[in-house]
């Protein structure tokens, strides 16, 4: 009888040995699984690093192209002593739109002026003499942008366009900091085809033409300082 009851109660301890391994097999493999699931949800490294990165004329397109894919907005505020210019920039010329939205979440252009203005055909932006322009745009990088030219956007009224230096520059590359728009009603349309009109005002003509209007010295520099202040507002 007592061999019998030995007998039962080793049974017994067998059965629960190997329930309590069969649990603790079960909960280190769940333990795994999740360990595994964590790796495969980490997100990628981005490609580049917006905070080390200098724009080159060897990464410009490549960097332009991956940061336009990751920053989709089009429209920009810029704000002046006289008033408000809403822009809206084109899908078409996408180099030039990231390099413009790139610059404005930068703050680069709350550093400059609009520095040149002729009155019934252009304002001109995105520089200054300050040393801080200076500096920011070492800091940025040193590089011109390919030329995107598209028969449908033309220099009108109201258009922004990138400017660019004409010595010694075959492939009309843009410069990527100083824009212009055209103040003359009927156009400047010799200008398409040699300088990329990636933007226009859609509103805010009336301090377009107040700026223009302002009296500059023989330089065609106004004699009133027109500090710029750009922001994203879509």
């Amino acid at each position: 009888m007592k061999l019998h009851k030995i007998l039962l109660l080793l049974l017994i301890f067998s059965v629960y040995s190997c329930e309590k391994k069969s649990k603790d097999t079960s909960e280190k493999n769940r333990e795994q699984e999740n360990s595994h699931d964590s790796i495969k949800i980490e997100k990628p490294k981005p490609k580049y690093d917006l905070e080390t990165i200098v724009i080159s004329d060897e990464n410009v397109t490549d960097f332009l192209t991956w940061y336009g894919e990751q920053n989709k907005e089009n429209k920009v505020l810029i704000e002046t002593k006289f008033g408000n210019i809403e822009i809206e920039l084109f899908y078409e010329t996408p180099l030039h739109r990231a390099n413009f939205i790139y610059l404005v979440k930068k703050n680069y252009f709350n550093t400059t002026y609009f520095h040149r203005v002729v009155n019934n055909f252009i304002i001109q932006g995105g520089n200054s003499d300050e040393s801080i322009t200076k500096k920011e745009r070492k800091n940025i990088g040193k590089y011109l942008i390919p030329a995107e030219f598209k028969k449908s956007l033309r220099h009108n009224y109201g258009a922004l366009a990138a400017a660019r230096s004409w010595d010694n520059n075959p492939e009309k590359l843009s410069n990527p900091f100083e824009f212009y728009f055209i103040q003359n009603k009927k156009g400047e349309h010799h200008l398409d085809g040699e300088h990329t009109v990636f933007g226009k005002i859609t509103k805010g003509f009336d301090v377009l033409d107040e700026i223009a209007s302002q009296k500059t010295d023989e330089g065609e520099y106004p004699l009133l300082n027109i500090k710029i202040k750009a922001k994203i507002i879509n």
